[in-house]
């Protein structure tokens, strides 16, 4: 599978990785997911996700790889989660996802000083099939 994020100019390019040009994670669907990111706030989303969902991840079945990417022109950051299939996605109960959201949040409200509530507050879910 070869993923190709395009920008409108270099300068909007700030965070950004390609699956592997050679086919080898072969993802039968990728998890497309925007939260809403602050540029004063990138290093905190980034420390939150390195603290929650990226190690919860690397433990779940059919995981492939995530593609982190920041969007400065909407503050926007894009999360492209590669998946083996749509079934092993989908089999991950919801309390353990509801559990890894918790300890993001956490881990943002420290990194940003906000007392409550979810500091990059999703925008956008949805998914891509590889073409």
């Amino acid at each position: 599978m070869f993923l190709a994020v395009l920008f409108s100019s270099p300068a909007q390019a700030r965070f950004a990785a390609m699956a592997d040009p050679q086919g080898g994670d072969d993802a039968a669907v990728i998890e497309h997911l925007k939260v809403k990111v602050p540029e004063a706030a990138r290093q905190a989303w980034l420390e939150a996700e390195q603290g929650s969902w990226e190690p919860w991840l690397a433990h779940q079945e059919g995981f492939l790889g995530r593609d982190l990417l920041w969007d400065p022109e909407a503050e926007e950051g894009t999360l492209l989660i590669r998946w083996s299939s749509r079934e092993a996605w989908k089999a991950i109960p919801e309390q353990e996802v509801e559990a890894v959201q918790q300890r993001f949040e956490q881990l943002a409200r420290e990194g940003t000083g906000q007392r409550q509530g979810n500091p990059f507050p999703l925008v956008f879910e949805g998914e891509l099939l590889p073409q």
